[in-house]
C-alpha cells in the first residue's frame, strides 16, 4: 500500500530525525555484464540499485553520517527491493513513498570500453514523477542540517513542485542546500526545458557539484573557462561550486579562492555513481571540517578525500554496490603513499 503522509508524520514523532536528507529519484540500473558493448550487443545485465540522490544518501551512510531519503518508487517488486537496499545500508526510509499510479523507474546503462556510459530510460512515466507536495514530510526537514537534491525531480509536475516545496522547508530550517544539475538530456522535453530546469535548481543551492560537460551546457563557455562560467552563475546563496573532471579530478571555487585538485589513476570499470560518491564525501568532509569553507588548505584535503572516493567507485560495476566506506577510502589513500 502507498504510505499516507499523515500516517508517516505520526510515525516520525518521538523518533530521531536524520541530519541529512537526500531527495529525488531511486531506480534500478541494469548494467551489462561486460564492458565495451552497446545495449544491442549486451548479452546479459546485472540489476543494480541507483538514482543519483539515493546514491548520495548511501554514500553518506557508508561514511558514517545520519541520512534519510525522500522520494517515491512503485508499489512493485523493484520498489520494495530498493527500499530494502536503503534500509540495509542504514538510510532512513520514513520519507519514501510507494505509488500505485506507476512503476519504479528503470535505466539500462551501456558501458563503453573507457567505462563511460550511455543510458536508455524506462520512465514514461515512473513512480518518482508522481511524487507531490503533499507527500513531502516536513518533520523530516525541520531539523535537517543538509538537504540534497538533483535536477531530475525538476523535470515534470508534480515532482517539480514537491522538490521546490521541500527545498523551501529545508531552507527555513537553515539547512545547507546541496545540488547536482545531473544532465540527462533524454529525460527532458527539449534543450530549453533542460536549461531552465537545471538553472532553477542552481539558484537554490549553497553547494553545487557540476561536471565540465554540464557547465558547458549551462553557460555555453568552453570547459577551460570554468572560473568565468561559474562566476557568471554565482548568486547570494552560493558558498562552493565543485567542477568534476573525471579522471583529472576537480576544480573548486568559493567567494574567497579557487583552484584544482588532481585525482587518482585507477582501472575504471564503470563510472556510474562516481560523482555521487564524490558529492557524498564532500558533504561529509564539510560537516566534519567546517573550517574548510574558509580555509583553502582544509578544503583541498576534503577534495582529496572526495576524489579518492570517486576513483574507488569506478573500480566496481553499478552505483550503490560500489560506494566506498570511510575505511576503504582511507586505506586507498594510505596505499598511495
Amino acid at each position: 500500500m502507498r504510505h499516507h503522509p499523515r500516517h508517516n508524520a505520526a510515525k516520525l514523532r518521538g523518533m530521531a530525525t536524520p541530519g541529512i536528507i537526500a531527495h529525488g529519484e531511486l531506480l534500478i540500473d541494469f548494467v551489462p555484464t561486460t564492458s565495451g558493448v552497446t545495449l544491442i550487443e549486451a548479452a546479459a545485465f546485472v540489476k543494480a540499485p541507483g538514482g543519483a540522490p539515493a546514491n548520495v544518501a548511501v554514500g553518506l551512510a557508508r561514511l558514517g553520517e545520519s541520512v534519510g531519503f525522500m522520494g517515491q518508487v512503485g508499489d512493485d517488486a523493484f520498489g520494495h527491493f530498493l527500499a530494502d537496499v536503503l534500509n540495509t545500508n542504514h538510510v532512513d526510509t520514513r520519507g519514501l513513498k510507494f505509488s500505485q499510479q506507476a512503476r519504479t523507474a528503470l535505466a539500462f546503462v551501456s558501458l563503453r570500453a573507457d567505462g563511460e556510459r550511455d543510458f536508455m530510460f524506462y520512465r514514461h512515466p515512473s513512480a518518482d514523477m508522481f511524487y507531490a507536495p503533499a507527500d513531502v514530510e516536513p518533520d523530516l526537514l525541520n531539523e535537517c542540517h543538509v538537504f540534497h537534491f538533483g535536477s531530475i525531480s525538476l523535470i515534470a509536475e508534480p515532482a517539480r513542485s514537491a522538490t521546490l516545496h521541500a527545498v523551501a522547508i529545508a531552507r527555513q530550517a537553515n539547512a545547507l542546500i546541496t545540488y547536482d544539475p545531473n544532465l540527462r538530456m533524454p529525460l527532458w522535453p527539449d534543450t530549453e526545458a533542460a536549461l531552465d530546469g537545471m538553472l532553477r535548481g542552481w539558484t537554490e543551492a549553497g553547494l553545487i557539484k557540476v561536471s565540465e560537460e554540464e557547465l558547458v551546457f549551462l553557460t555555453g563557455l568552453p570547459a577551460e573557462d570554468w572560473r568565468e562560467a561559474v562566476r557568471g552563475l554565482w548568486h547570494t546563496h552560493l558558498r562552493l561550486v565543485l567542477v568534476t573532471r573525471g579522471a583529472q579530478g576537480c576544480y573548486y571555487i568559493t567567494p574567497h579562492f579557487s583552484g584544482e585538485m588532481p585525482s587518482f589513476a585507477v582501472n575504471a570499470v564503470d563510472t556510474t555513481g562516481a560523482g555521487d560518491a564524490f558529492m557524498a564525501s564532500m558533504i561529509h568532509g564539510l560537516l566534519r571540517q567546517p573550517e574548510a569553507w574558509e580555509h583553502e588548505e582544509t578544503l583541498r584535503q576534503v577534495c582529496h578525500f572526495a576524489n579518492a572516493a570517486g576513483a574507488l567507485t569506478t573500480t566496481q560495476r553499478g552505483a550503490i554496490p560500489a560506494l566506498p566506506t570511510r575505511a576503504q577510502v582511507e586505506n586507498f589513500l594510505n596505499a598511495q603513499h
